[in-house]
């Protein structure tokens, strides 16, 4: 910007007298008239930018806010009180009933332990060979494998000592921890290994193979480490395995761990030590201090995002100013939505609680909210399981096999019928009858099965052996489950014998992407029957249906409203039961939930804050190429005026020199009388 401190105008006229640095001065006065227009305006764009942002940041923080009330299992919270914390320790989710239970603790879970024979030095080779461990319950000499895969451990000339076999053990990560034990014997060093799962069908099976795959090795380590229940037992059982016993309210439950989620609904339980005969009482009751907190916390962010809305959209009459926000629209659209919100209606609720109002929340003189909290200690206490309605987006329906899943922003809320045409079904592969003579799996004749698992494919290796039918199918199982292949995926198998004694596999994934076939040598061995026979397989079947009487998308047990429909985005999950018409699924969409939408939209990157962002900052680009060009007439211009003023300067300083010498010689003219 040109000035009037520049170099160029720090002096006056040169022999004049003429003043041109305040001649030139005045007039740039005047003419930086347009560029303090610019200015100002600039300063007003970026003053309603930055009002922008503390705005946006005020309703995210509201959104924050909001969101606890929106989650259904906070406003359901529920808190736990123990006679004797000692014994157990408790706490409450969603889906708790309150009340008081009484609880006995007879048996805690335990893990199994064993430990081997002592040998007279730890550092002594004792050789190689593959430990292959394997995981079930024990009943008398019966040995039944509970589904989950083998886990191995290899031997070799680097690890062979008993050192190395604890090392090796505890560097597999299998959920065994091995440990060496000095009893100060003439043999003192055992090795004691401890299973990380407790309950009764975490017991150990321990092979000892040779790296083929034979089992019943004669070396050293199989020697010092077979424990099979059915069989060679080298290790000593030092504890074992066995499940929680309890009593909730003399109902007797056992489970295979001491932290137990399904005995009392919504509670989980922590086990810490056994009260026979002297049982403790557990209370349950609602967290009402949480939701009360919640609600107050919703009311005070209502009324600090308003504040701020209020504040930068304010006239100030004594000044005759008005904030940065006065008159724009945004704030306008943003107030009267959230009101809009608030003072609305709950649509399509199944429960008594529609209106905020109604829970203690209401609008005071001035704008701001207010609650009362009598009220809503009241609806607390009497409608505390309809809440998660007024806040939330809930799903209910009529027939108790079909559960809401989720919706989308799409989805509308109102109440909507289901009907049935094909249920889902799970893919499935069976073979022939086995009999009743042992099946025998040899390594490198018959022990490998490809599998192709919903559409995911891999090779498995069965353990050598003679196998009982079911213990074949345990194995199936374990092995299928256990590669990583199928379980990172979420997919996995049940496999059980049929009444005629066949092999029957089904998928735990439902509809078309799944199925189950199996090839490779192994495949014979499970199909029974005479060579030639081949299994009968079926590939899993959609749901299909309507959802407000429009055919939706489906997938497994799943129906999907369809695009464009008021269901859109609905999602329901069909557990059970038969075909036909199912009822109806009732959508609603509570306070909290609706607000975390509104401040979504328009704080989304195609919404208004971002528009009007935008918008800003386009007009700010253009007034900073408005001022560009102004400055740059500015300078054109304050150097024409020092031009003309300089000249000028130049040309009376030269008048007056001539001036000057004219009175000279007219004076010395009249002196000398040449002049009369």
């Amino acid at each position: 910007m040109a000035t009037s401190g520049t170099g160029i105008l720090s002096s006056a006229g040169v022999g004049s007298g003429l003043d041109v640095t305040t001649l030139v001065s005045t007039l740039m006065s005047a003419e930086q008239a347009p560029l303090k227009a610019l200015a100002t305006q600039q300063s007003s764009y970026n003053a309603r930018l930055s009002a922008y942002g503390t705005v946006k940041n005020a309703l995210s923080s509201f959104q924050n806010t909001v969101k606890s009330l929106s989650d259904t299992s906070k406003l359901q919270a529920v808190t736990t009180m123990l006679l004797d914390s000692s014994v157990v320790s408790a706490s409450g989710g969603a889906g708790a009933v309150p009340g008081t239970y009484s609880i006995e603790v007879t048996q805690l879970a335990q893990a199994q332990k064993l430990v081997a024979a002592g040998q007279a030095s730890d550092k002594t080779a004792i050789g190689p060979g593959v430990l292959t461990f394997d995981f079930g319950s024990t009943s008398g000499s019966t040995f039944t494998g509970n589904g989950q895969a083998s886990k191995s451990v290899t031997i070799d000339s680097t690890n062979n000592t008993l050192a190395g076999v604890r090392d090796a053990i505890n560097a597999a990560g299998i959920g065994i921890s091995a440990t060496i034990v000095n009893d100060g014997s003439n043999s003192p060093y055992r090795l004691s290994l401890a299973n990380s799962q407790t309950g009764a069908t975490n017991s150990m099976k321990i092979t000892v193979g040779d790296g083929s795959g034979a089992a019943g090795s004669s070396s050293a380590l199989a020697a010092l480490l077979t424990h099979d229940p059915a069989g060679s037992q080298q290790l000593t059982q030092t504890m074992a395995a066995q499940n929680a016993t309890l009593k909730v309210d003399g109902i007797a439950v056992s489970k295979a761990s001491n932290t137990i989620t399904d005995a009392v609904s919504g509670v989980t339980l922590t086990l810490q030590k056994t009260n026979a005969g002297s049982p403790t009482s557990l209370s349950v009751a609602y967290n009402t201090a949480s939701v009360t907190s919640s609600v107050q916390a919703f009311v005070n962010g209502y009324n600090s995002l308003t504040a701020t809305l209020k504040n930068l959209s304010a006239y100030n009459q004594a000044t005759k100013t008005g904030a940065a926000l006065n008159g724009d629209s945004l704030v306008r659209t943003i107030q009267s939505q959230l009101r809009g919100i608030v003072t609305g209606v709950v649509s399509n609720g199944s429960s008594g609680l529609t209106r905020l109002n109604q829970v203690g929340v209401s609008f005071q003189k001035d704008g701001t909210l207010a609650l009362d909290a009598t009220k809503l200690q009241s609806a607390i206490n009497t409608q505390f399981n309809q809440l998660s309605n007024l806040f939330a987006a809930t799903g209910s329906a009529t027939d108790a096999q079909l559960t809401y899943a989720s919706s989308t922003s799409a989805t509308k809320p109102g109440s909507y019928a289901v009907s049935v045409s094909q249920m889902a079904t799970q893919g499935s592969w069976l073979g022939q009858s086995l009999g009743s003579n042992p099946i025998s799996i040899t390594a490198g004749s018959n022990d490998s099965l490809q599998v192709t698992l919903d559409s995911i494919q891999a090779t498995i290796t069965l353990a050598p052996g003679s196998y009982s039918a079911s213990a074949l199918a345990a194995t199936v199982q374990a092995r299928i489950n256990g590669t990583p292949a199928f379980s990172n995926l979420g997919s996995a198998i049940t496999a059980s014998i049929s009444s005629n004694s066949a092999l029957s596999l089904l998928s735990t994934r439902y509809g078309s992407g799944s199925n189950i076939s199996l090839s490779g040598s192994a495949a014979s061995a499970l199909l029974g029957g005479s060579g030639g026979v081949s299994a009968s397989t079926s590939t899993g079947l959609d749901m299909q249906g309507t959802l407000n009487g429009q055919t939706v998308s489906n997938s497994g047990q799943y129906l999907t409203g369809a695009t464009g429909d008021a269901a859109e985005g609905l999602k329901v999950n069909i557990l059970g039961g038969g075909t036909g018409s199912r009822g109806n699924v009732r959508y609603t969409q509570g306070f909290a939930y609706q607000i975390d939408q509104l401040a979504a939209s328009l704080l989304s990157d195609t919404g208004l804050f971002a528009s009007r962002t935008d918008s800003v900052n386009q007009a700010l680009k253009r007034l900073t190429n408005a001022t560009t060009r102004e400055q740059a007439r500015l300078t054109t211009v304050q150097a024409s005026y020092q031009k003309q003023f300089s000249n000028l300067d130049t040309i009376m300083s030269k008048m007056n020199s001539t001036s000057n010498y004219l009175s000279q010689q007219l004076t010395a003219l009249a002196k000398s009388g040449g002049i009369a």
